[in-house]
């Protein structure tokens, strides 16, 4: 025993600092920053000065919308930390950094709330592969015991939690900890390094007892240490530092340290966990499946828009050394030359000559380079090591600049910003003629359109997209249609006569002809079927016309005056009239909706469904997440597009959904009317 572990790992580290909104994860990365000298005094949060609030959407909203990076050194070594967003909705922030972390430290603390999003973070890391610490914070407000504490949050993670320390209190406020493999106590001290202290003889019996538990679980993956423990043998400490090494860095478990970061507490022994036990950046790169060799390899983080300083690519350099004025080689193929590298401290930047494997840092001016790329000084490239999957959208709303004269300069910036933000999507809308952003949630796009006006000054309107409503018919009409027209020189002849009937729901268009005799010149056939479809672009309640049937039966031609386009105008007049007489009717999208929601949550999902004319499918436990569960239901896309402000109202911020087009169907009513009025037709 005492050398799973390998020894220390030394060199740059990457840490990303994750955990459910207002857990304080912000005020944790000023108290490591100040403790280690980075910044000269830990700011509170709530002054809008901590480096994590460098921009002015973070300050409006007090919170973070954007993963912040921040070098510092501690005993010697280079760290990097990333404040990851808590809020679900800018949680894809966290997608391309936590790939290519070292290790994360958890925020958490004793809030039942706070679960289901703790357990969302918990997953992921999971997925990822990524060794982990909690820090269970705001230790001084809690009201149970840390135990207890750990027994609720617990179903969040899949591998057990791992008490190193357990808190000092006298006259029930805690006034310290304890370290359960050091068998040493610590004051607090606020702002500054903890006092030592021997264990308090009170304190002892309940110290032994969870240091037991905490050797019992290290046990589980280390035959002598159990042996000893069956033996009442006390096993050396350096044997027992060395497990606990060694099963954070496999994902056996996660440590949990104790702490109050408001108040600077607890974080040098959370320091100290990570020099010394957190795996190094050839654990990550061998996770990611970087290949063997002397080549460069540079994996990108996250995209920032400077307004100084242009375009800087945050990223990590897996292997080898990284020179300024660089050459470097996309998968593609093409390259990208390096211009400036830069050491970050949230919006400051410090420039470097040279980075090397490790290293976490900003690179200038790379212009074809986005984030999640993989970058290579090997010819030709190697294939992406990370692909990005941003979740599907779950809010939209229709953009446009309030002067025309700004339309080419908004595409541009909101190119930038999705360049920043990945999880943002732009789409066109050809029937409706909008510019349709989407993205995860209502504060999500909130933010965009403020740096949209701020950062970008841009002046812009957002309503709720068009729903793309059709129209049908329900009876079947014959109609003559005839253009005649004379005007000095050749004149216009068209006539045609059509049969118009409804088809199966989903079926689309169909146009046939039944003409015998000439009647028709096979050269105007086509173009009746162009004026038809022409005509069914917007019907007789203002939308475009599906599942109809067009028979070209009979008409009539002149061989001097027909023409192309005569006989467009034809089949437009025929289909005009004949249209008012099938009886026609409006359709709506309706989508296949699966809703995901903590258990405990369920029965309010289930009664807003109908509220939005939905129709409930089933709904059963989420397979392999425990306190979960799904819904799935039918429901009108135009009672969609605020559903997720709903959802996450009625779970804690944490629901989502997926929603895929299923049919259409009639709409009659109130409700017709509206949607025919504000597109512009009277009922």
């Amino acid at each position: 025993m005492g050398t799973r572990a390998g020894g220390r790992r030394t060199g740059p580290k990457c840490i990303a600092i994750v955990g459910p909104f207002a857990s304080g994860k912000t005020t944790l990365l000023e108290a490591i920053l100040a403790r280690t000298g980075a910044i000269p005094r830990q700011n509170p949060v709530s002054s809008g000065n901590t480096v994590s609030d460098h921009s002015p959407e973070a300050r409006a909203h007090a919170m973070s919308v954007e993963a912040t990076f921040a070098t510092t050194e501690f005993m010697g070594e280079q760290l990097t930390f990333v404040d990851c967003p808590g809020s679900i909705e800018f949680s894809f922030e966290a997608e391309p950094v936590l790939a290519n972390c070292d290790i994360a430290v958890v925020v958490a603390e004793a809030d039942e709330k706070k679960i289901p999003a703790l357990q969302l973070i918990m997953r992921k890391l999971d997925d990822l592969g990524v060794p982990r610490i909690m820090f269970l914070n705001k230790v001084d407000k809690a009201i149970s015991g840390v135990r207890d504490t750990l027994k609720l949050l617990q179903p969040a993670s899949s591998v057990p939690l791992l008490l190193r320390q357990i808190p000092l209190r006298k006259n029930g406020v805690v006034i310290g900890s304890i370290d359960l493999a050091l068998e040493r106590a610590y004051i607090y001290r606020e702002y500054a390094e903890s006092e030592v202290a021997q264990i308090p003889s009170d304190d002892k019996a309940r110290e032994l007892e969870a240091r037991f538990s905490m050797l019992e679980t290290l046990a589980d993956h280390d035959d002598q240490l159990m042996e000893q423990l069956l033996e009442e043998i006390e096993p050396p400490k350096d044997a027992i530092f060395d497990d606990l090494a060694a099963d954070l860095r496999d994902g056996a478990v996660t440590p949990v340290l104790i702490g109050t970061a408001e108040k600077g507490n607890g974080v040098l022994r959370l320091l100290k966990t990570i020099r010394h036990d957190a795996p190094d950046i050839e654990a990550t790169r061998k996770r990611l499946g970087a290949p063997d060799g002397n080549a460069t390899v540079v994996q990108v983080m996250k995209t920032i828009h400077t307004a100084h300083g242009g375009k800087l690519s945050v990223s990590r350099i897996l292997s080898g050394q990284l020179a300024d004025a660089s050459e470097l080689f996309l998968s593609n193929g093409t390259t990208a030359k390096v211009s400036g590298i830069y050491k970050m401290l949230g919006k400051d930047q410090t420039k470097l000559t040279s980075a090397r494997a490790g290293d976490t840092v900003a690179l200038g001016k790379l212009d074809d380079v986005t984030t999640g790329q993989t970058l290579s000084s090997a010819k030709g490239g190697i294939k992406p090591l990370v692909t990005l999957m941003p979740p599907q959208p779950v809010f939209a709303f229709a953009l446009r600049p309030k002067e025309r004269k700004d339309e080419v300069k908004m595409s541009a910036a909101i190119q930038r910003l999705a360049e920043e933000d990945p999880s943002l999507s732009l789409r066109h809308n050809q029937d409706s003629a909008e510019t349709v952003l989407s993205g995860h949630g209502e504060m999500h796009l909130r933010v965009v359109r403020e740096r949209l006006e701020g950062k970008n000054q841009i002046p812009v309107e957002g309503h709720a997209p068009a729903v793309p409503y059709r129209e049908t018919i329900r009876k079947t009409a014959q109609q003559r249609g005839r253009h005649k027209k004379q005007s000095g020189g050749h004149g216009q002849f068209g006539d045609v006569v059509i049969e118009i009937k409804p088809l199966p729901r989903g079926s689309g268009f169909q146009f046939t002809d039944t003409i015998t005799g000439g009647a028709v010149p096979k050269t105007y056939i086509q173009s009746v079927e162009t004026g038809v479809r022409d005509y069914l672009k917007s019907g007789p309640l203002g939308f475009p016309v599906v599942d109809v049937a067009v028979n070209l039966s009979d008409g009539s031609y002149h061989a001097v005056d027909s023409s192309d386009m005569a006989f467009q105008m034809a089949a437009k007049l025929a289909m005009k009239e004949g249209m008012a007489a099938c009886s026609p009717v409006l359709l709506e999208p309706i989508m296949k909706v699966e809703i995901v929601t903590p258990s405990d949550a369920t029965s309010k999902i289930i009664a807003l469904i109908p509220q939005r004319r939905g129709q409930i499918l089933r709904y059963d436990a989420r397979p392999g997440w425990p306190g979960w569960d799904i819904v799935e239901a039918t429901m009108p896309q135009a009672e969609i597009g605020d559903l997720i402000i709903e959802l996450r109202s009625a779970t804690a911020g944490v629901a989502s959904y997926r929603a895929t087009f299923d049919h259409m169907a009639e709409l009659t009513g109130r409700l017709a009317d509206e949607a025919m009025n504000a597109n512009g037709k009277a009922a």
